[in-house]
């Protein structure tokens, strides 16, 4: 029977057994999967994702989904260049694709931390530590995978695996969304090419306010921020918005009335705050505090999710090896010598490679946690999706541990922390990855696809992604500084303070701890923590543009805030458009970076508009621009017909 006239039927969501269900593609049905054009288009997309959202994520903190841009794209590629109508095939390039965005959360999160702390980080040491993560996140998740995704089918709902299921089944019938995330991302190589690299404008439009104490406003006019505000939409901008208004309105002008008649430098900068610029002082203050509280907010959820940790772990254990036997393809998954050898390698690995190299108690402990927190990771996915699993609370649990056991047994300095920070990254690369891997499982087992397959592809993928990524991540630091205004690494900067926290004691404490306390006040508020956290961490400029991508979605939900259908056609629309921005910005600032790192200019245009003021009224004009056209796109009847 052919599939253009299929729909996922209700079953997928549940209402029968997991080893009744009869999935999308029937497993007596031959169709081609992991092919020559579907290994290879995979592999390519996880380089490109894993790219730009380690770019990306290292920028701003954030990553954006790959799996559903990914199942798009590649039917829009397979059906009109090669001809192929495989959803098997498709499917499996969005597994291998959405294992790039998984590994850059694992790498972001903690590697960077080393150049934080003064040290040097490789390429090889982080495509090692993410190939070691990354065999046990795939690999650890195997046990578990029939009780997870086969036997609680219906109790665990996998959200956006259903999402990425749903994507493709609709994409198969017509390549949707295929023309929009194209055109987004050619409009987001031609912004950035004026912007960033021709400098016809510039990539920032600021204002000092000289009347209220010298701070500073502004906006980071970059098309990925603009997409990122589209997609997570007002609500989580507007808190990271706000998180902004509290640091660089009220904070910093206090700091500056207080400190401003200070005969010394205050610890922990080492220049009078009367010479300080609003800059200097969220570089030298406001970030501990935004620290601060980004780490209670990690401590919160987890403690709020460690009832749900321990009931994860403790029901996918009672679910360990069971599913029976079967035949059919969507039961076929890796032997159980893969499991044993993931953990075998891990260990022997994370032990004895020179450049990891943590001896035996850190490769013991991370083996432990990254089988402890995969499994977790495998099912909370099921619960609250990949892009809300908490990973970075997880690494923080992790990162406690194993520094408290490091600086019990007497190894501190910076080679401890080198050690610890190694360990962590192991673990915090296998917790992402299992839950993407799980992920794409569950979307596998809904289309009818093969685990085995693709668990196998997204291990390879990774492994040639890992040092794409690690280059990626290296030069961004030549070109900018890991750290800097224009590379914040706020998790890697929050992982290095609690290292550091932990085996030196040299940390401003009352800055950190009035970060705790505005997280702890979030909490009672029952305001979202994070996004205000890193609303304080990062600077205004960029969180105001990520807004102005919220107040665009929302104009698009207000528009049709009476037709449900007709909305969320628009808001599908403005986020593939969206995801071709970010993808289009960060390659092309990729590209922009190997310029920047090999000192060779490239802002030919930049002479063009010299007056400074001029050009801050053009940067906001032609990003203003840029948001009312994702707008017109996004509610036009053309890019309804793009989306046919």
């Amino acid at each position: 029977m052919s599939n253009e006239s299929k729909r996922l039927s209700k079953q997928a969501y549940g209402g029968v057994k997991g080893e009744d269900y009869i999935p999308f593609i029937s497993t007596s049905e031959v169709m081609p999967e992991a092919t020559g054009y579907s290994i290879i288009m995979g592999m390519i997309f996880a380089v490109v994702f894993a790219a730009a959202n380690t770019y990306l994520g290292l920028k701003v903190g954030l990553t954006i989904s790959a799996g559903i841009p990914g199942a798009i794209l590649a039917t829009g590629l397979l059906k009109s260049i090669f001809k192929r109508n495989s959803i098997l095939e498709a499917n499996y390039v969005a597994s291998l694709a959405a294992v790039g965005e998984s590994i850059a959360g694992g790498i972001i999160f903690v590697l960077p931390a080393i150049i934080l702390i003064g040290l040097n980080l490789s390429v090889v040491t982080v495509a090692l530590v993410t190939i070691i993560g990354g065999i046990m996140g795939v690999y650890f998740v195997t046990p578990v995978r029939k009780f997870l995704i086969v036997q609680e089918h219906g109790e665990l709902i996998y959200p956006e695996s259903m999402a990425q299921a749903e994507v493709l089944v609709n994409a198969n019938q017509g390549g949707k969304g295929f023309q929009s995330v194209l055109k987004g991302l050619g409009v987001g190589v031609g912004y950035k090419i004026l912007s960033g690299g021709l400098g016809l404008w510039n990539e920032s439009a600021s204002y000092t306010l000289t009347m209220y104490q010298g701070t500073a406003i502004g906006m980071d006019t970059l098309a990925s921020l603009l997409g990122v505000g589209f997609i997570v939409g007002t609500g989580t901008s507007a808190l990271m918005f706000a998180g902004s208004v509290l640091a660089w309105l009220s904070l910093i002008p206090l700091i500056r009335f207080f400190g401003v008649f200070a005969s010394e430098a205050i610890f922990p900068s080492t220049q009078l705050i009367s010479e300080m610029p609003a800059s200097a002082i969220w570089s030298n203050y406001i970030r501990y505090i935004g620290a601060g509280a980004v780490a209670m907010g990690g401590f919160i959820s987890l403690a709020r999710s460690l009832p749900t940790i321990i009931s994860s772990f403790r029901e996918a254990m009672a679910g360990f090896g069971k599913g029976g036997t079967s035949n059919r393809r969507v039961d076929e998954e890796p032997s159980v010598i893969w499991v044993l050898a993931a953990a075998v390698l891990g260990l022997l690995l994370t032990w004895f490679v020179p450049t990891i190299n943590v001896g035996p108690v850190g490769a013991i402990l991370a083996v432990f946690f990254s089988f402890f927190f995969s499994v977790v990771s495998a099912r909370m996915v099921g619960v609250i999706g990949a892009s809300n699993n908490p990973v970075s609370g997880m690494t923080i649990a992790t990162l406690l541990v194993i520094a408290s056991v490091y600086r019990a047994m007497g190894s501190t300095g910076n080679e401890g922390m080198h050690i610890v920070l190694l360990a962590a990254g192991v673990v915090c690369v296998a917790i992402a990855v299992a839950g993407g891997v799980a992920q794409s499982l569950k979307a596998t087992y809904i289309i009818g696809g093969t685990p085995r397959k693709i668990q196998h592809g997204m291990f390879v993928s990774l492994a040639i992604a890992s040092i794409i990524a690690g280059a990626t991540v290296l030069l961004l630091h030549n070109a900018y500084g890991i750290g800097s205004e224009q590379v914040t690494a706020p998790q890697a900067t929050l992982m290095r303070l609690i290292v550091e926290g932990i085996m030196t004691g040299q940390l401003p404490w009352t800055l950190v701890i009035i970060g705790a306390v505005i997280a702890i006040f979030c909490a009672l508020a029952k305001l979202p923590i994070l996004p205000v956290a890193l609303g304080i961490y990062l600077p205004i400029s960029l969180n105001s543009a990520i807004f102005f991508g919220g107040i665009i979605r929302k104009l698009v939900e207000m528009r049709y805030k009476k037709d449900e259908n007709a909305m969320d056609a628009a808001i599908e629309r403005g986020t593939l458009i969206s995801s071709g921005l970010v993808a289009g910005d960060a390659l092309t600032g990729i590209l922009i970076g190997i310029f920047a790192a090999l000192n060779i200019q490239t802002n030919f245009l930049a002479s063009i508009i010299q007056n400074e003021t001029l050009r801050n009224i053009i940067t906001l004009g032609v990003f203003i621009a840029l948001g009312g056209w994702l707008y017109n796109y996004s509610v036009s009847r053309r890019g309804n017909k793009d989306n046919a």
